[in-house]
């Protein structure tokens, strides 16, 4: 086991590694911008280093800063949480060259899943159901015609090395198509550096479901179930819960196991995320996510099983503690993101918190890394953090979720708690009835 870890990230996930490793016996190392001197993952660590200012590209996407700080410490391995360095191969490599671990999955697994096209030519080779579409990228408005004229309208242009919503546009018709097709890969130039697009059928009404999945690199791996994610806005997930409320455990079963028997193919290791668009009892392929994911409490909620500990073990060579005939849901978990957001722009709203209260009870969990008279730096994702609730059933759920939203307190900034309290009272919500256009719908009819 190894007996010291570096984080390479901040906030509450950074937090939430140091507390597995507290619990673990490891000592943890925190990196920082100078503008999170005074955070909170810098307080709980056993040590800290200043890897830069606060621009993230000049720190905490600093690669030969992040590996001189394990020099410096003596950590032997790298936690990179999600975002930042998580999904780069290049630093993966550089890690393994300067004789560290990286607690994650190999370069070539993240190489493979970060190119949308790869991605889903390896799902289809390994069984795993994907959503009509291009075979590879499409070069120009005439190839596009053909293969959405193939699989009919309407299709989705997706930037092939896109993310978060960027270089994605919907044509519901020819007429609209190019239009698209151009907007989509300028978008995807300017964000990615890559205009490379690629096309899908456009689902009606899907809901964003995510098959958590372990391997330990040697063959074996398992699925904790789904989360279904399809509460977004502009394609940012703003709620999760475990289990789907419109998943049957036949459906479960039976996609859990087909991306567990592709995790074990790929000899996989470690914690990853395949995702869909489920519609009437279908799954479609879109892609996988190759590090822990910011929703993973909710899994562990219902399983009883810490992720990131389990990450540890298997990078450290240990064998995997989860096996598929030992894993079973027990209850239900629902999880909300708390941002520093105005609304109802969700303008970012960094800025000094004068009071903070964590909500508290039976089955209640708190993953923030805020304190009273912290202050929120404006160089970072808004994301200040997460409430997790967890009941027998999703009825107990929902009712400690209403609860805990009203015992939490979070001033001085604006938040996005109203948000979560508006939306328990929607019947649609009560009923787990929604898709992932659900909520875009919702707030351009109530809070515009």
């Amino acid at each position: 086991m190894f007996d010291k870890i570096l984080i390479a990230n901040r906030g509450e996930i950074a937090l939430r590694v140091i507390r597995a490793c507290r619990e673990m016996g490891i000592a943890s190392v925190a990196v920082h911008s100078t503008a999170d001197t005074d955070a909170m993952h810098v307080r709980m660590a056993d040590e800290s280093v200043c890897i830069g200012p606060p621009p993230s590209a000049q720190s905490y996407l600093s690669m030969p800063a992040i590996i001189s700080a394990c020099e410096i410490t003596g950590a032997q391995a790298i936690h990179p949480g999600y975002g930042f360095l998580s999904e780069n191969a290049t630093f993966v490599q550089m890690v393994e060259d300067h004789g560290l671990t990286f607690i994650g999955p190999r370069a070539e697994h993240i190489r493979i899943m970060g190119d949308k096209i790869t991605a889903k030519d390896t799902a289809k080779s390994l069984g795993i159901p994907v959503v009509p579409g291009s075979d590879g990228g499409v070069p120009d408005v005439a190839a596009a015609r053909t293969v959405a004229a193939q699989i009919g309208y309407p299709v989705i242009i997706k930037a092939t090395a896109g993310g978060g919503g960027r270089g994605m546009k919907v044509a519901h018709d020819e007429a609209g198509l190019e239009v698209a097709f151009r907007t989509a890969r300028s978008e995807a130039k300017a964000a990615f550096g890559n205009d490379e697009v690629y096309i899908e059928k456009y689902l009606q009404r899907p809901r964003h479901i995510e098959i958590q999945v372990f391997g330990d690199g040697r063959g074996n791996a398992v699925h904790l179930g789904e989360r279904d994610c399809s509460l977004q806005r502009r394609h940012q997930k703003v709620l999760e819960e475990a289990p789907g409320p419109a998943i049957t455990p036949e459906q479960r079963d039976r996609i859990g196991g087909i991306c567990a028997r592709a995790m074990a193919d790929l000899q996989y290791a470690g914690a990853g995320t395949v995702e869909f668009l489920f519609e009437d009892g279908e799954f479609y392929f879109i892609e996988m996510n190759t590090r822990l994911q910011v929703e993973h409490p909710v899994t562990e909620a219902i399983f009883g099983v810490d992720l990131v500990r389990e990450q540890i073990c298997v990078a450290a060579g240990n064998p995997m503690s989860l096996s598929q005939d030992q894993l079973s849901i027990r209850g239900h978990a629902i999880e909300v993101r708390i941002n520093a957001e105005k609304l109802p722009n969700f303008t970012p709203c960094p800025g000094r918190i004068t009071q903070y209260h964590a909500p508290g009870g039976l089955g209640v969990r708190t993953d923030a890394a805020i304190y009273d008279g912290y202050s929120i730096p404006p160089y970072y994702d808004s994301l200040i953090g997460k409430l997790i609730v967890h009941g027998r059933d999703r009825p107990e759920a929902l009712a400690r979720l209403n609860r805990a939203l009203g015992e939490l307190i979070v001033d001085g900034v604006d938040t996005t708690i109203p948000l979560f309290r508006a939306l328990l009272q929607e019947p649609d919500i009560q009923r787990g009835d929604y898709s992932i256009h659900w909520l875009e719908r919702w707030l351009a009819e109530n809070m515009n």
